[in-house]
C-alpha cells in the first residue's frame, strides 16, 4: 500500500466515528426541553392563571425552540391535580411548574416518582430533591395599595375578598391594612371569605355584601375580576389584584397588585438546560421585580403616586417593611415587639392584624 493509500485510509477511520455520531448527536443537541404547566383556574383575560401564562409566554420568547410547552388550566386542588401532573411527567415534561397551593401535596408525590423530572411549584415551602418553590412578596406592594386605599377612602372602611385563610393571604390582608392605617388611623378592613381560588359568582357577592357594610374601597385575593366589576358597578373604587384589571374597571380601579414570572420561569428552564438547576426557594418582591403596583386609575393624585413612589423606594431599599414591630393583632396580642417580621413569622402568620375587623375563621 502507498505511502497516500495509507493516509486516506487513517484519515477515513478518523472521521467514521464523527460521522457515525453526528446524526443522532445533532438530534439530541436539537430536542427541545419539555415544559409543562398545571394552571388552577381558566387562563381567561386576567388574573393569577392569566399572569401565570404571560410568563409561560415570555419564556418561550426570550428561549425560542429551546423549549416547547404544554399547560392544563382549570386543575382542582384534588386528586385530579395528582393525575394531571403525572400525565405530564409521562408525557415527556422534563421540567413542571405546578402553580397554587394547593398542589403541594401532588407535586411532591408524583416527583417521587420521575426522580428525573424537575419540578417548581409556586406558594407552597416544601422542597425535595426534584422540587423547588418559589412565591412572590406581593404584601409589599399590598402594602402600598394600602397607603392608596387610607387617602382615599371617604367612609374610612375597606372591603377584602379573600380566598382561604392561609398564610399568604393573611400576609395581603395585614400588609394593606398596615398600609391604610399607616395614613389613617380610623380606617378598618372588613374580610369576607369565599373559600375558592376562583369563583366569580361568590366573589362577586362578597364584594357587593362589603360595599353593603359601608366599604367604599374593596379589594380581593381570588382570580377573577368579579371585586372591580362589582366596584364599578356601584360606583366604588377597587384594587385589583393578580393583574391590571383597569379594563374591567376603568372608572374604579385605583391601582393593581400584579405579579410577574416570566424572567424567574425563564431562568429555571435555562438552567435546567445547562445542567445547574436546584431545588431551592425563592421568594422575590418588588426589588426583584415578581411584585409591582402598577395602573393606577385617574382619580389618585399626584401627591398621592409621589408618596407611594418614595414608600417604594424605601422597601426597595430595605428601610420599610409592612411588618415592623410593634406589631399586633386585633385582639390586643403583641405578635412582634421590635425588629421586622421574619420569613419564619410571615409564613406561619394566623392572625388579623389591628384594623381587621372580626375574628379569623378556624379550621
Amino acid at each position: 500500500m502507498s505511502v497516500n493509500s495509507i493516509r486516506k485510509a487513517l484519515c477515513a477511520l478518523a472521521v467514521m466515528p464523527a460521522m457515525a455520531m453526528s446524526p443522532s448527536a445533532m438530534a439530541a443537541d436539537k430536542e427541545p426541553l419539555k415544559v409543562g404547566f398545571v394552571y388552577v383556574s381558566p387562563i381567561g383575560e386576567a388574573g393569577w392563571t392569566w399572569q401565570q401564562d404571560l410568563g409561560r409566554k415570555e419564556m418561550e420568547k426570550q428561549l425560542g425552540d429551546r423549549v416547547k410547552t404544554q399547560y392544563v388550566e382549570d386543575v382542582p386542588e384534588s386528586a385530579d391535580a395528582e393525575r394531571v401532573i403525572r400525565d405530564l411527567a409521562q408525557q415527556g415534561n422534563k421540567l413542571i411548574f405546578t402553580t397554587s397551593f394547593g398542589f403541594m401535596n401532588p407535586t411532591l408525590k408524583v416527583a417521587k416518582q420521575f426522580p428525573d423530572v424537575k419540578f417548581v411549584h409556586s406558594t407552597g415551602y416544601k422542597t425535595a430533591a426534584n422540587v423547588a418553590t418559589t412565591n412572590a412578596r406581593f404584601y409589599e406592594a399590598r402594602y402600598l395599595s394600602g397607603i392608596i386605599a387610607g387617602k382615599m377612602t371617604k367612609s374610612n372602611v375597606a372591603g377584602y375578598v379573600g380566598a382561604f385563610p392561609i398564610p399568604e393571604v393573611l400576609q395581603g390582608i395585614n400588609a394593606f391594612t398596615r398600609g391604610m392605617r399607616s395614613v389613617n388611623p380610623n380606617a378598618e378592613v372588613r374580610v369576607i371569605w369565599v373559600n375558592s381560588w376562583f369563583d366569580p359568582g361568590k366573589e362577586r357577592d362578597a364584594a357587593l355584601a362589603l360595599i353593603g357594610q359601608g366599604a367604599d374601597v374593596v379589594t380581593h385575593h381570588t382570580d377573577s375580576t368579579a371585586t372591580v366589576q362589582a366596584a364599578e358597578e356601584k360606583g366604588k373604587y377597587a384594587i385589583a389584584y393578580h393583574s391590571d384589571m383597569k379594563k374591567f374597571g376603568p372608572n374604579a380601579q385605583l391601582a393593581a397588585v400584579t405579579h410577574h414570572w416570566g424572567e424567574y420561569f425563564t431562568q429555571e428552564a435555562r438552567e435546567v438546560l445547562d445542567g445547574t438547576w436546584k431545588p431551592d426557594s425563592t421568594w422575590g418582591g418588588i426589588k426583584q421585580g415578581m411584585a409591582a403596583l402598577e395602573g393606577f386609575g385617574s382619580a389618585v393624585p399626584e401627591d398621592l403616586r409621589k408618596l407611594v413612589a418614595e414608600k417604594q423606594s424605601e422597601i426597595v431599599a430595605g428601610t420599610l417593611s409592612p411588618f415592623t414591630g410593634p406589631l399586633k393583632d386585633n385582639q390586643g396580642k403583641v405578635q412582634l415587639q421590635t425588629g421586622v417580621l421574619d420569613d419564619a413569622g410571615l409564613n406561619k402568620m394566623n392572625y388579623y392584624v389591628e384594623g381587621v375587623a372580626g375574628k379569623l375563621p378556624t379550621k
